[in-house]
């Protein structure tokens, strides 16, 4: 088993608040603009989250990669408050390959990096791959890394730890590893979200490595809550479930956050603040 470098009493906790697929369509509470995505930040903050994924809207609503727009949610961010800033370089399905890492130059503290291609299977883009090929994986860490942008390295299937410790071998990533375990996003072509899965894949992490775990829909809450007696950190929000219960939809971004938290108490952990998450993941101390 991976030796996990953050103290047992301790959970990082992500919020991922909008995502490239949610709408205000299938929950009308998805923040969409960067006035509400600094609000729900600064409530998820307030609940015990350590670190906000970043996905951005145009004013219509469809995925951008303007760069204005990522400032704009930066900076709306850090005056509410000092959670770490996850910028998404998944960006969406209508975004280029070039288009998806401009978020970089809004000079995030940390951005995904997604570790293999995969297959869309249903839905709007059915049949589409998602390109993430090895040369491309190199090229986004490579600018990660000039900018001092610390990767969280996507994973949605076994196969893709192979590119993760082709990484470590070649030297492009320091420790501690931060690795994002995602499941059960059937349509993108993850593997299921059992607990079989996840303790399998925490069980094949390389030394040093941090791990957090992503699940999709009404698994979020049940594997979330395993994935933290693994050791592991938890990402929950709108962009993975729209849905608090079966047939309710979620108020907030911050109602999430505070469930998990309250189970994380329940197990004896509390939620890292984001210069504890930092200290835990070598990113660089924040002045405010």
């Amino acid at each position: 088993m991976n030796q996990n470098p953050i103290p047992d009493n301790k959970v990082i906790i992500t919020v991922a608040q909008t995502g490239a697929i949610t709408n205000k369509k299938l929950n009308p509470n998805v923040p969409e603009q960067p006035g509400e995505i600094a609000e729900s930040a600064l409530d998820c903050y307030n609940e015990g989250a350590a670190i906000c994924h970043i996905h951005a809207r145009d004013p219509q609503g469809e995925n951008t990669s303007d760069i204005d727009i990522f400032n704009e949610i930066h900076g709306r961010i850090k005056e509410a408050c000092p959670i770490i800033i996850q910028d998404s370089t998944g960006g969406g399905p209508n975004l280029t390959q070039e288009e998806r890492i401009h978020c970089l130059q809004a000079g995030p503290e940390m951005a995904s990096l997604n570790m293999g291609t995969l297959m869309r299977v249903s839905g709007p883009y059915k049949g589409i791959a998602w390109s993430n090929m090895p040369d491309e994986i190199d090229y986004y860490v490579d600018e990660m890394n000039k900018g001092g942008i610390k990767p969280e390295m996507e994973i949605y299937n076994h196969a893709m730890l192979q590119d993760v410790r082709r990484l470590i071998k070649d030297g492009r990533i320091k420790k501690p590893y931060c690795i994002n375990i995602v499941l059960g996003m059937r349509y993108q072509g993850a593997e299921p979200a059992t607990a079989e899965t996840l303790t399998s894949i925490v069980r094949q992490l390389p030394e040093s490595s941090i791990f957090n775990c992503t699940n999709v829909g009404s698994a979020q809450t049940r594997m979330g809550t395993l994935g933290m007696i693994l050791g592991g950190g938890v990402r929950v929000g709108l962009e993975d479930n729209i849905y608090y219960r079966k047939g309710e939809l979620v108020s907030s971004n911050a109602q999430l956050v505070a469930r998990i938290v309250r189970i994380a108490r329940e197990l004896g952990k509390e939620p890292a603040t984001p210069d504890e998450a930092r200290e835990y993941l070598g990113l660089s101390p924040q002045n405010r």
